[in-house]
């Protein structure tokens, strides 16, 4: 009979998500993974059962984190507009304070996604949720009377997409200041 576990689960794929998201998939070593979790790397194998599924189960908690939080962020008060400006700068905001590190789904996106179907699979999915909660924020301001009532939801969501990979990637490079203007013209065709 095997040591009961001395762990939270929760907690280790918390960490081993820190880590993946800091050095990337490739980058992050069973070494690396052990000294972030606290747990020897026989137990994480014995545990999660490989590099791989310990990364998909971090990519899926990221997941369930950013989902809660965009659905909290873009369901307060204000215009369409107010809010979707404080969730932008919010995200760009959360990337600076975090050394640049960008988001984790982008990040695994460009490393994994080219290559690994089911990485792919996993991080449209993950940004699928996130755009219906946008584009039930835009439907809802153009029924509210905040945005154009002939405002295209789709084209509109899509803009925001494409907005949000750019500044997830541009936050390793560029200032608040210059990311606040790119979310300012893209809000202004809305």
């Amino acid at each position: 009979m095997g040591r009961p576990r001395t762990f939270d689960d929760e907690e280790v794929i918390d960490r081993a998500m820190q880590a993946f998201w800091t050095h990337g998939y490739a980058e992050t070593s069973p070494a690396m993974l052990a000294e972030a979790t606290g747990v020897a790397k026989g137990s994480l194998y014995n545990a999660f059962g490989s590099k791989r599924e310990l990364f998909n189960r971090a990519l899926a908690h990221y997941d369930r984190m950013g989902a809660e939080s965009v659905e909290k962020r873009l369901s307060g008060p204000g215009t369409t507009r107010e809010v979707l400006r404080s969730f932008l700068r919010s995200l760009v905001d959360a990337d600076l304070a975090a050394d640049r590190r960008g988001c984790l789904a982008v990040n695994t996106a460009v490393e994994l996604a080219r290559h690994d179907p089911e990485i792919a699979r996993a991080v449209r999915r993950s940004q699928e949720r996130t755009l219906e909660v946008i584009a039930a924020r835009i439907d809802r301001g153009r029924l509210d009377g905040d945005l154009d009532p002939a405002l295209d939801v789709r084209a509109a969501t899509e803009l925001l997409e494409v907005t949000i990979a750019g500044l997830r990637v541009l936050t390793r490079i560029h200032d608040a200041p210059r990311l606040y203007r790119v979310i300012d013209t893209a809000l202004s065709n809305l």
